[in-house]
């Protein structure tokens, strides 16, 4: 074996070896690579320029339920974090809600808690459920570290390229680039994509509890991903070739999970007919 090589495996073996933290909302051991201490004043600068760089809608009655339920699901992760002995596991986040002006079709959580919400969602979310679905849904990325995950994901697939190159250096440059190419789709299709797919398909499950304790109905979220699934009108890749779960598959999971949010919201003292 090569030093090449030699090196790259003994490098592997110390990723995993010190790469693996447990989650408190999926009672996972994931990946790690990049501390917090990290990425979230990484991830609060970012949010800020983005801020500096669109247009904030502020003062409507929009704005305020944008924080309002903000608020309201950040207060339920508090909540069961406490409850499930975590109290101290928000103490570096630092929570942001802003409206932006945009047509788009969508939502996102930054680690550390910095949320926006475009506008172009709004006529779908319909409603405070409808929010809170999609809010949920964010905030769980950054409670599930999904960020820390796909960026440790990111390095491991570089450095099993790495991997790739020092094997195949000898080779001829053909027999390296189609080694390369079929590294690429291989780890692209059977593992980045399906890792990502499981993120959402654990932000679905997160927010769904964390919008009962907060208050809302969780049979609204399969309402909200219906009207989302109408609005997208079938144009969507193969769910294999995504990064999300197919509509119809991320609904029949919801359905299933609605029963255990009710009883996690109960523990609360919220109660659903």
């Amino acid at each position: 074996m090569s030093n090449n090589r030699i090196l790259f495996c003994g490098a592997l073996l110390i990723a995993f070896a010190i790469s693996c933290s447990k989650n408190p909302f999926t009672g996972k051991s994931t990946l790690a690579l990049v501390p917090n201490s990290e990425i979230l004043p990484s991830a609060f600068a970012q949010y800020n320029t983005f801020l500096k760089e669109n247009k904030v809608v502020t003062g409507t009655s929009d704005a305020t339920k944008v924080t309002n339920i903000g608020t309201k699901i950040k207060n339920a992760a508090e909540k069961w974090l406490t409850a499930n002995g975590y109290k101290d596991y928000l103490k570096d986040y630092q929570w942001e809600y802003k409206l932006v002006e945009s047509k788009e079709v969508n939502a996102w959580c930054m680690p550390g808690g910095k949320i926006v919400v475009y506008s172009g969602i709004l006529p779908i979310t319909k409603d405070d459920a409808g929010l809170a679905t999609v809010m949920g849904h964010e905030v769980s990325h950054a409670l599930a570290n999904h960020g820390q995950q796909r960026m440790s994901a990111g390095m491991l697939q570089q450095l099993g390229a790495v991997g790739v190159a020092a094997a195949t250096g000898s080779k001829s440059q053909e027999t390296q680039q189609i080694a390369m190419t079929a590294y690429g789709a291989t780890t692209e299709i059977g593992g980045m994509l399906p890792f990502s797919r499981s993120h959402e398909t654990e932000a679905d499950k997160i927010g769904l509890t964390l919008m009962a304790i907060a208050g809302y109905n969780p049979e609204q979220a399969v309402t909200f991903w219906s009207r989302m699934a109408a609005a997208s009108g079938g144009n969507k890749p193969a769910e294999f070739m995504s990064t999300h779960p197919s509509d119809e598959t991320r609904i029949n999971n919801l359905r299933k999970l609605i029963p255990e949010a009710k009883a996690e919201a109960a523990k609360f003292g919220v109660m659903f007919k």
